[in-house]
């Protein structure tokens, strides 16, 4: 880096306000600095992220700790040392913004005249590498500024389409900030991130997430397998597979899975979060499992009394029961048996009204047919034709029946 102790000093503050770098980006409203100190400093603890993941760490701790003189040039030094291990050939474009951040710091800390390392530009054509920079400063800082980081990183990636980081970066942010729809962004950009990236488990474990809310289950559950493969003890993988876990009701298995990833980053508030859901899931699951058992006790008195009770009110029991097993119990195969015996009621009154309804005797063969009686459903439906001889559907369904009797 080059110094300018000869500058004016209305030229060095314009300078020093055109930075690019954590101090001039105005990173202030909904932070909780404590929290994200402790995300920063288990990123680096781990050495969590991609290539030039903690590098950033370093030097957005250094923000975070400014206060702390020494403790922040020292990490500071410590992300050019990883950015130059990092990107060799690439490292200068790289460090543009620690260059930023040091100049800042020393420049307040008066210990050194302001020092330029790169033109900076007007905020309005900034470098890719500060677009990258800032796009990811952005989404680890909270959720009120994902938009700007959505936006950051499509900018770098206007300028350079490929860049595997900032792919990955759009991936996550759109991930994290979209509505459900139809064909939801992320995971396109999620399938191309990993084209780029085939091993980045992180990006297989959201991707897996995400697929799954839209019940594509055998893509999701592969990409599960291969996020757990690759990189087990990833915090981050563990949570979006035990988020994964979670939203398909496999709540043990997203416990165990937590409570592993919780030894190793002892104070993460997402995860203590996702373990408080599931155990919260878990308990209603208990307590909603007595009051079905309670309910259950209360169908099987009323069915033992059925043959007292007057044919509406013992269709509205068997309709009912049949919703309980079909809604609460996930039970098909029970509500069926209910459904089809108030059907069967209601087909019996009519014909005892009307020996000729062609409809109650095409009732009688729909639910024959459920029931896996088709001898007797193709009786029904002959009954039913003779009743009304141009029906299509009663034909239909009769022949059908008789290529499956053959």
């Amino acid at each position: 880096m080059s110094a300018h102790p000869d500058l004016p000093a209305p030229l060095i503050e314009k300078i020093h306000f055109q930075l690019q770098c954590h101090f001039t980006w105005d990173l202030k409203k909904d932070v909780d600095l404590k929290n994200l100190s402790t995300r920063l400093q288990d990123h680096i603890k781990l050495q969590l992220g991609q290539r030039g993941a903690v590098a950033r760490s370093y030097s957005f701790l250094a923000y975070v700790r400014y206060s702390f003189h020494k403790e922040a040039l020292s990490l500071l030094n410590q992300s050019e040392e990883t950015i130059r291990e990092r990107h060799g050939d690439e490292s200068e474009r790289r460090l543009i913004v620690t260059y930023g951040d040091m100049a800042w710091l020393k420049y307040h800390l008066n210990l050194l005249p302001l020092q330029v390392k790169y033109p900076t530009g007007s905020s309005a054509s900034l470098l890719p590498e500060v677009y990258g920079e800032q796009a990811w400063t952005y989404l680890k800082l909270s959720k009120s500024y994902y938009l700007q980081a959505v936006d950051s990183f499509r900018k770098a990636l206007e300028i350079q389409t490929d860049d595997i980081e900032w792919n990955a970066g759009y991936a996550i942010a759109l991930f994290r900030t979209e509505e459900e729809t139809e064909e939801p962004p992320s995971i396109k950009q999620l399938h191309f991130a990993l084209e780029l990236n085939p091993d980045d488990a992180v990006l297989q474990s959201m991707l897996a997430v995400k697929l799954g809310a839209y019940k594509k289950y055998k893509e999701a559950e592969g990409l599960l397998k291969k996020a757990l493969k690759t990189d087990p003890d990833n915090p981050h993988v563990s949570r979006y597979v035990g988020k994964y876990f979670r939203n398909h009701h496999q709540l043990d298995e997203s416990i165990d899975l937590l409570e592993r990833a919780l030894k190793r980053t002892t104070q993460s508030s997402f995860i203590h979060h996702q373990l408080a859901l599931c155990y919260k899931r878990k308990k209603i699951a208990e307590q909603s499992h007595k009051n079905f058992r309670r309910a259950e006790e209360i169908f099987q008195q009323c069915l033992v009394k059925l043959p007292e009770c007057d044919e509406s009110l013992s269709q509205a029991i068997h309709q009912r029961f049949g919703d309980f097993h079909y809604h609460h119990k996930r039970n098909e195969a029970q509500a069926i048996v209910h459904y089809t015996k108030k059907l069967k009621k209601i087909a019996e009154r009519r014909l005892s009204r009307n020996p000729g309804d062609g409809e109650a005797l095409a009732l009688l063969g729909q639910v024959a047919r459920a029931e896996g009686n088709r001898k007797e459903a193709a009786e029904f439906y002959e009954k039913a034709l003779n009743c009304d001889k141009d029906n299509e559907e009663y034909l239909s369904a009769l022949c059908e029946l008789r290529l499956e009797l053959q």
